[in-house]
């Protein structure tokens, strides 16, 4: 949650400068919560906006979440269906994590109080963050000067430590991270997200096909 704050102001502030009001700001972030897809519709925007372009930069810079449900799919076939999706609607990537690793732990499933305990944490934490960055931007101004957008890498290093096995594990985050940088300064938009996500399945599935 302490994590969410940094970056959180630097988006409510950036959609402070494109011309978000104090009450749009929380309402983009309450119904989409999803950071990285935030920050690129609020970099996007223009008046009038360029609607199908934002949606379409959105849904690729989401796609990763089709990833993580599908790794979380088995650990949920416990929850009713609407069990499921209130879960799914909350899941971000932090939660995702902690909650995987929980579920991995426990042996009995995702646990709704354990998951919905760290997922509602972070929910509200990002929008009322996101909403005093807003209400502060045109005070502070660019408020990347102070480092706070060094939160975002910083919160996914972490959770990558907290998943590391070995370094034969980690091989496909190396082909994902090469993939993806390599296709962000050759191809303009976000198909990095999608290829770097595709190619770390990929690699992963031949790795695994290689131990069997």
């Amino acid at each position: 949650m302490l994590g969410f704050v940094p970056f959180a102001l630097v988006l409510g502030a950036q959609a402070a400068a494109k011309g978000f009001s104090v009450v749009e700001v929380p309402l983009m972030t309450g119904l989409n919560f999803g950071g990285g897809s935030e920050f690129a519709a609020v970099e996007l925007w223009t008046s009038p906006p360029h609607i199908l372009l934002i949606v379409a930069i959105t849904f690729l810079v989401n796609s990763r979440h089709l990833l993580m449900g599908a790794a979380l799919a088995p650990f949920i076939r416990h929850l009713s269906k609407k069990q499921a999706f209130l879960a799914l609607f909350f899941m971000c990537d932090e939660s995702w994590a902690i909650g995987l690793a929980d579920a991995k732990k426990s042996g009995a499933g995702l646990s709704l109080g354990y998951f919905f305990g760290v997922a509602l944490g972070l929910y509200f934490s990002w929008i009322i963050f996101t909403t005093i960055g807003a209400s502060l931007g045109p005070v502070l101004g660019d408020v990347t000067r102070y480092g706070f957008d060094m939160a975002f890498p910083a919160v996914f290093l972490v959770m990558l430590a907290g998943m590391w096995k070995s370094a034969r594990a980690a091989l496909p985050w190396l082909v994902s991270l090469l993939v993806a940088a390599t296709t962000y300064l050759v191809i303009p938009g976000a198909w990095y997200v999608p290829t770097g996500a595709l190619s770390g399945v990929f690699s992963a599935y031949l790795l695994a096909r290689t131990d069997a």
